[in-house]
């Protein structure tokens, strides 16, 4: 090949597709049918007038029919349900599922409701840096009250013994 010019079928430069790509024709053109089904109806039904399109006239007779006995209008239904169910899982399967965040949570967060609330008190026989705190009698009364049905084990009630703020309590609950 020589350094001159060639004709080539596209010039330098210029689409081979000016008009670009052909548009789909547009979906917002409906049918004759579906025109007929949006249209709205008066219909009485147990005595009063009631707006409806066709498509849900034709769906309530279809309902009254299949009630009524007619085989067909009974598989019309049951295709309905299920075109409806379909329709509803599709939807269900579009969803985005929340975010989940955990967080990890500080032992400490109750102990101000705890101690606000008079629940609970401070156990004096830990440093002030360590803080523990002791539950307050009628707060375990309560939880026992509300749970007797429950059968505690010697390891719990040694725990709600060192845990309450009057350790004999729990002796005297066991005993009612």
């Amino acid at each position: 090949m020589s350094g001159g010019s060639v004709a080539t079928q596209f010039a330098k430069g210029k689409s081979g597709n000016p008009k670009g790509r052909q548009r789909r024709a547009t979906a917002g053109a409906a049918s004759a049918f579906e025109v007929v089904l949006h249209r709205m109806l008066e219909v009485v039904q147990n005595g009063k007038a009631r707006a409806l399109t066709v498509e849900e006239a034709l769906q309530w007779r279809t309902y009254q029919a299949a009630i009524a006995g007619d085989r067909s209008a009974r598989r019309a239904v049951l295709r309905m349900i299920a075109m409806r169910e379909k329709a509803i899982s599709a939807k269900k399967t579009q969803r985005t599922r929340p975010e989940v965040v955990f967080e990890t949570a500080d032992p400490d967060n109750a102990d101000g409701a705890l101690l606000a609330l008079g629940i609970a008190v401070l156990d004096s026989r830990w440093p002030a840096h360590e803080r523990r705190l002791l539950l307050e009698p009628w707060a375990v009364e309560a939880a026992f009250a509300r749970s007797r049905e429950i059968q505690r084990g010697p390891l719990e009630l040694e725990m709600i013994r060192r845990l309450t703020h009057d350790a004999h309590l729990v002796d005297r609950l066991r005993s009612e």
